[in-house]
């Protein structure tokens, strides 16, 4: 094992690297073709469809496992990660520049997951359990940075390079060469710094017992008691969001007379990719802390209601539109930190559920349900909200909540679960 003044030398900046290209394929990319042309309706159909990756990546998992070493794995998908990147960048130009890009961005998106594999289990073999303990912190932290830095910074960035260069096309093409020289100084960076565990190894296991002994897993997990109430939970808790999350980005960039708020690039940069990461940074903290105080019966409909109620926030904007930066913001910080608090209850469920034998795998395929349940009512919400237009789609949002409450009183736990004793 490393020492721990060692791992501070990878591990924030692993975790710099999986967070950065998530935020860029699933979130980014939707502003970029919004502003490049592309319906609202083809945006979120086609965007959302990116999620996939991760919601069937248990199926692979045990592959990463099988094949060549964690180390071997994440360096090889930082390369395809920075490579893919600068595509996207150079296809902007093509006159079928949609088509080339998602290409690459599903390339992205197969490639992420898999990164996203082989980084945790690395990071299970690099650390012993003492520094896994010391480092989650960090490494929560470093992929909030990264979500900073897509969401945020390279909005700004390009925001900027619209100014000088007068042309949008341009200024994104800039703004994905970036990133992808990025990620390939940090695969550089890595190939060299990064240990060589005596743990991360092939297993030596044939494929077919691997795959036996996932098909198992996967049908002990579906034998859960109370399966059917905890997988509405999972896919619907965050139903109101999925739509929400899709339509948002695209509110604050769209033209008053489309019934956006015409913000441009860098402010939407500013408010919701900085501003509003760090509120749901600041919620994701104190529901931590409220969580393991209290435990999650006692804290279930407090967080239910931070999830919900602050989407609010966007029924006001629309019928009451500014470019009030200081509104606009404070409006995207409250819903955004009330989202983290509340989505703490989430995740602990989460865990919960997947306690008890295979509880790694269990949870993979938990977090895989989790993305179905982002994935498919983000492909609708465009066509929604074409059909209903802005105003109309956000009082959608909120009556969506309904459902939040349905599930979140379906679910059985024990009482004092998640609380610190």
């Amino acid at each position: 094992m490393a020492s721990p003044r060692a791992s501070w030398a990878w591990v924030p900046t692993l975790y710099f690297a999986e967070g950065l290209p998530y935020v860029l394929v699933v979130t980014v990319s939707a502003i970029m073709f919004r502003q490049l042309g592309i319906s609202v309706a083809d945006v979120t159909l086609y965007t959302s469809w990116l999620y996939l990756p991760w919601v069937i990546k248990p199926f692979w998992s045990p592959f990463v496992d099988l094949v060549k070493t964690k180390r071997w794995w994440l360096l090889l998908t930082q390369l395809i990660l920075g490579a893919g990147l600068a595509g996207v960048g150079l296809t902007l130009n093509a006159s079928n520049f949609f088509r080339w890009s998602l290409a690459i961005m599903w390339l992205l998106a197969f490639s992420s997951a898999t990164h996203d594999i082989s980084i945790d289990g690395f990071y299970m073999l690099g650390l012993d359990e003492g520094e896994q303990s010391l480092f989650v912190g960090i490494r929560n932290t470093a992929y909030r940075i990264a979500m900073i830095a897509g969401q945020g910074g390279l909005l700004i960035l390009v925001g900027q390079f619209e100014k000088m260069f007068g042309s949008t096309v341009r200024a994104w093409s800039l703004g994905f060469m970036i990133a992808g020289g990025l990620m390939i100084l940090l695969w550089l960076y890595h190939s060299y710094i990064l240990p060589h565990p005596v743990a991360d190894c092939t297993t030596g296991v044939s494929g077919s017992n691997i795959l036996k002994e996932f098909g198992m897993t996967f049908v002990s997990y579906f034998k859960k008691p109370y399966i059917i109430p905890a997988l509405l939970f999972i896919l619907l808790f965050r139903f109101p969001e999925a739509q929400l999350g899709k339509i948002a980005p695209l509110f604050l960039i769209d033209s008053a007379a489309e019934g956006g708020l015409a913000l441009t690039t860098a402010q939407v940069g500013f408010a919701q990719g900085t501003l509003g990461v760090i509120g749901l940074l600041l919620g994701g903290i104190l529901g931590g802390i409220t969580l393991s105080k209290f435990g999650l019966k006692k804290c279930i409909w407090y967080m239910v209601a931070a999830i919900s109620v602050p989407d609010l926030v966007y029924v006001y904007l629309s019928w009451m539109p500014t470019q009030n930066m200081a509104l606009v913001s404070s409006c995207i910080f409250i819903e955004q930190m009330g989202y983290g608090f509340g989505f703490t209850a989430y995740t602990l469920f989460l865990m919960y559920f997947a306690r008890g034998e295979h509880q790694t795998s269990h949870y993979a395929i938990s977090t895989g349900i989790m993305a179905l349940g982002m994935m498919l009512p983000g492909m609708i919400s465009g066509v929604l909200q074409e059909h209903m237009g802005y105003r109309t789609f956000f009082i959608w949002v909120i009556a969506c909540c309904a459902v939040t409450c349905v599930v979140s009183a379906l679910i059985k736990y024990e009482p004092d679960f998640g609380k610190k004793q």
